[in-house]
């Protein structure tokens, strides 16, 4: 009987925490088969700790938790490093997708914007992983430090190059939701329309396109300025039959989006990234890599 006690107590802690689990190590990876590994190892030490003999009670579930999911998966980092150097094309976070009125919990708010995660993919493992824990999560120096097994003075200059790299290129200024699903609804229809004035018109001067196709179709690297990325566009959607594409618009990764469908499939999502001050498009991230789109439902 007390090691089924133990057991359910371990599983109980697991459960309540596992949300924001998932919210730190997707930050940390991008990928959410990634993220379910880690995950999955995170509950096996977690389970071996309680099981094993003369273990101490946890005093805080939470630290606990967070501090093996982070560490395992910053050991995962050179191997995740190792696939995306021979990735074929502009590699993108795998997108996560619900309906537009779905709760969205406060772990899962503008951390997990495609835009951010893109930018984040430029930071150190460390200085990513402290930017998340302090910016996103609210973590004191202090508890990172213990986390990251770092001195507390280590993870403040970790703090600041991170925080002052992000800012540099990610504006903390975010688009009002409302206006961003026009924007979505409005860039869709000249695109799959083949209006090339209406795209232009929609387009920051220096808009810059990434389409993750794992190589199968696209531009093999980001494309910059408005006249190019109208043309990728243009000829994209003519040259997929943009008729039969069903377009289904829902929250991805926190934002306003697009989930196209080609009957029953999911075939690409769409992410806009609008500037503050003008709600012009600034960055258009197209997931259409099938492996990356499987665990979307029509529904």
């Amino acid at each position: 009987m007390p090691d089924r006690i133990t057991e359910d107590v371990a599983t109980r802690a697991y459960a309540d925490h596992r949300e924001l689990l998932f919210s730190v190590v997707y930050n940390l990876l991008g990928s959410v088969a990634d993220t379910e590994d880690v995950l999955q190892d995170t509950w096996l030490s977690w389970t071996a700790r309680h099981a094993a003999d003369g273990a101490d009670g946890i005093e805080n579930p939470r630290a606990y938790l967070v501090r093996i999911a982070v560490n395992t998966a910053l050991a995962r980092q050179a191997d995740i490093s190792r696939r995306r150097e021979t990735y074929l094309g502009p590699w993108l976070p795998e997108p996560l997708v619900s309906q537009p009125d779905a709760g969205v919990s406060a772990e899962r708010t503008e951390a997990v914007s495609m835009a951010l995660l893109v930018v984040l993919e430029t930071l150190t493992p460390l200085e990513r992983a402290v930017f998340v824990l302090r910016e996103v999560f609210g973590y004191a120096h202090t508890e990172i430090a213990t986390i990251l097994d770092r001195s507390p003075s280590a993870v403040r200059q970790l703090a600041h190059r991170a925080r002052e790299h992000v800012h540099a290129r990610r504006p903390r200024c975010q688009a009002d939701p409302k206006v961003q699903r026009q924007v979505t609804e409005r860039f869709l229809k000249a695109a799959l329309g083949g209006d090339l004035a209406g795209l232009l018109e929609l387009m920051a001067p220096d808009v810059t396109l990434w389409r993750d196709a794992g190589g199968a179709r696209g531009p093999l690297r980001p494309v910059h300025g408005r006249d190019r990325v109208a043309r990728v566009i243009s000829a994209t959607a003519r040259r997929e039959d943009a008729e039969r594409l069903d377009v289904r618009y829902r929250t991805v990764n926190g934002d306003p989006s697009a989930v196209l469908f080609d009957a029953d499939a999911p075939f690409a999502v769409m992410v806009l990234d609008l500037a503050p001050d003008d709600e012009r498009v600034r960055g258009i991230y197209a997931v259409a890599n099938p492996a990356k789109l499987s665990h979307i439902e029509e529904k």
